[in-house]
């Protein structure tokens, strides 16, 4: 049987390499599954490794896409049949950017039939990314101050909803006035708009100079550590993203602020979870969804692998609406 897939020989620019291509599927191993997909998102994080970003642990020819929902349309010697039909997230295993993904039984997610195909196509990557730093990593005291830069991301978003679960009081930074009511409405105890304010100076106003508790960073460079800054001696500065393609001054940060400093990656996470566990954080999400406590936003377009260039094209433009989905 053959599959369609996006593929790149090359990194590059996604529109100039991403390709549409023929696979045959190799047969299943005992405990695999095959996966029909019906959706994946387009992420950040599928396109920034197709530029090179993470060159070193990537092998070429490779499929892109880290997240996305389907059928189970066949099963190894060794997976119960019940599974035949099931919704799931085929994730860890291979690329979901294709029409056919394989991938272990026990790492597949099964989706409840409360969830919607277009939510848990999206519940993998930001949701357990934000879910996992609010529970795990960041130190909760009554009213803690949570600041968070490019809050009107789509993770930005769910640390604002988050924040309502987890009781912080989140000062989400943005770059448009555009978007302070609505995180407002999400969850967000203060919006500032760094395009005309100070960061540091409103942060220290809004506290009564005390500085948040943490800060998570997803822009770095200059405005990571301008974020770092705003942290309280012993706090915490995390970063999870580099929207600016540098790297904050991380030297910089320990010799001159007395706070914690760390990156956080989620495949760093996963290597370290039981199976149980990781199953579990799912049903946390998934609960999350059904109880409207939290909402991934809206779909702006649909398309077909085969419009793949157009897709990511559209998918870097400012100003989007939603989220876009390869169905």
């Amino acid at each position: 049987m053959n599959g369609q897939t996006i593929c790149f020989h090359e990194f590059g620019e996604p529109q100039d390499v991403l390709a549409v291509e023929q696979r045959v599927v190799t047969p299943l191993e005992p405990d695999e599954i095959l996966v029909e997909m019906i959706a994946r998102p387009i992420n950040p994080s599928d396109l920034i490794p197709i530029r090179g970003a993470y060159r070193h642990r990537i092998s070429l020819p490779c499929i892109p896409g880290y997240e996305g929902v389907g059928s189970v349309i066949d099963i190894g010697i060794r997976v119960q049949k019940s599974m035949l039909g099931k919704r799931v997230l085929p994730l860890r295993g291979e690329g979901t950017w294709q029409q056919y993904v394989k991938t272990s039984s026990s790492l597949s997610i099964e989706v409840p039939n409360s969830i919607t195909d277009d939510e848990a196509s999206r519940s993998y990557i930001n949701p357990l990314t934000a879910w996992i730093i609010c529970k795990e990593l960041l130190k909760r005291s009554n009213n803690s101050f949570l600041l968070v830069n490019a809050c009107s991301s789509a993770i930005g978003r769910i640390f604002a909803q988050l924040s309502v679960v987890f009781g912080y009081r989140l000062i989400a930074v943005v770059r448009s006035s555009e978007y302070t009511q609505e995180l407002l409405q999400l969850g967000a105890w203060h919006v500032i708009n760094c395009s005309q304010s100070e960061v540091y100076k409103t942060v220290m106003d809004i506290t009564m100079g005390q500085g948040v508790n943490s800060a998570i960073d997803s822009i770095g460079g200059r405005e990571g550590y301008d974020l770092a800054l705003t942290v309280r001696r012993g706090g915490l500065f995390l970063s999870i993203g580099l929207l600016s393609g540098l790297q904050v001054d991380w030297k910089r940060i320990a010799i001159e602020l007395n706070i914690q400093s760390k990156i956080f990656h989620l495949r760093q996470w996963i290597q370290c979870i039981s199976v149980h566990d990781w199953q579990n954080s799912f049903l946390q999400i998934f609960a999350l969804l059904r109880q409207k406590q939290l909402y991934l936003g809206n779909v702006e377009a649909r398309y077909n692998l085969n419009e793949i260039t157009k897709a990511v094209q559209i998918a870097e433009r400012l100003g989007r609406q939603g989220k876009l989905l390869l169905t």
